[in-house]
């Protein structure tokens, strides 16, 4: 009896233990050793549960980053339909985890597979429901993998203040995600770099048959941190989470901080104010009262009137200092008087 139960339990856990997290590293001897974030395949994912694009459905958000986000998806043969459309819907996820607007995080799309094509520009759309109904019409571009067009592509037209980027006076994070699941068939390092050299910060997202050493070439350093794996397109959405911890970041203020009055979130840093009446000290984080300098004017006409005043009260004072002089050698006489009577 208690050989079954110990079976039943068994049956009943596996499920919970079956989405495992890993973490893929380079063999020694490659130049760069590099952690390859993964969640591996789950016994379902041979068939995951159908899920399509829902424009009307949105999650939480993110309020503590701006950024002009470009996506560079990979289209070609080797994407089948049904896992285009899960690149969609992770891509309709991340916009759900955004704070989307003019003034916040504008996105675009590059697709690409032998040719590129910018579905949409950072200044076309400025809400998630527009946003999410604009990738919900891509279509896969079939044949070719050219990962290197594509990324110049973005570089020098989606990046652009022409196509929606802010100005670099504006201190905006340009982030651009590719997805790939192949290996490139034009050269990634040259124009990588040549994008980073621009400001650009890139994640490389890498599915199934994708190239490791390309991913590493593509993406911004640390690796560690702009490199991911997943073995099928089924958990590509689980990177969703993943992807909002990095891209939206924390609050500053709210991780803790040396101001004794106010914490003003600056981006990725913060600084101090002080309360109405109290100045910044030079130390930029402690408060002082305000120091308010009065000068108090006196009215000539008051002043006139104070000296007349006090010359009749010591005229006064005279005259009753005399009085009473006189009284007190008229009681002196009197007592004498009686005392000699």
């Amino acid at each position: 009896m208690m050989k079954a139960f110990h079976w039943i339990l068994l049956y009943c856990a596996a499920p919970l233990l079956s989405d495992v997290q890993g973490t893929y590293h380079l063999m020694a001897g490659d130049p760069e050793l590099m952690a390859a974030q993964s969640y591996a395949q789950t016994r379902n994912n041979g068939r995951p549960p159908l899920r399509t694009l829902n424009p009307e459905k949105t999650d939480s958000q993110c309020r503590s980053r701006s950024l002009d986000l470009v996506f560079i998806i990979d289209s070609s043969r080797s994407v089948r339909q049904g896992e285009f459309e899960k690149v969609k819907i992770f891509l309709a996820n991340m916009v759900d985890t955004l704070e989307v607007s003019s003034d916040s995080t504008r996105v675009a799309v590059v697709n690409y597979a032998s040719t590129v094509k910018t579905e949409f520009l950072l200044k076309d759309y400025f809400s998630k429901l527009d946003l999410k109904k604009a990738i919900s019409r891509i279509e896969p571009l079939a044949t070719g993998t050219m990962t290197g067009l594509a990324i110049k592509t973005a570089a020098n037209e989606a990046f652009t203040e022409q196509s929606g980027a802010r100005p670099r006076s504006r201190n905006i994070s340009k982030v651009a995600i590719i997805v790939t699941d192949g290996r490139p068939q034009d050269q990634v390092e040259e124009v990588s770099a040549a994008a980073r050299g621009k400001g650009i910060e890139i994640y490389a997202v890498g599915v199934d048959r994708a190239d490791m050493r390309s991913l590493q070439l593509m993406a911004s350093t640390p690796l560690e941190d702009h490199v991911f794996y997943v073995e099928t397109y089924g958990v590509i959405e689980k990177l969703t989470s993943k992807f909002r911890e990095t891209l939206c970041g924390v609050d500053p203020c709210s991780m803790g901080h040396d101001c004794e009055h106010i914490c003003v979130n600056s981006n990725a840093s913060y600084y101090c104010k002080c309360r109405k009446g109290y100045i910044l000290n030079v130390d930029k984080k402690t408060c002082s009262l305000k120091q308010v300098k009065v000068e108090v004017v006196e009215d000539p006409c008051k002043c006139e009137a104070r000296l007349a005043f006090q010359k009749q009260t010591q005229a006064a004072i005279q005259q009753l200092t005399a009085k009473l002089a006189d009284v007190t050698e008229r009681i002196e006489r009197l007592e004498n008087t009686v005392g000699r009577a």
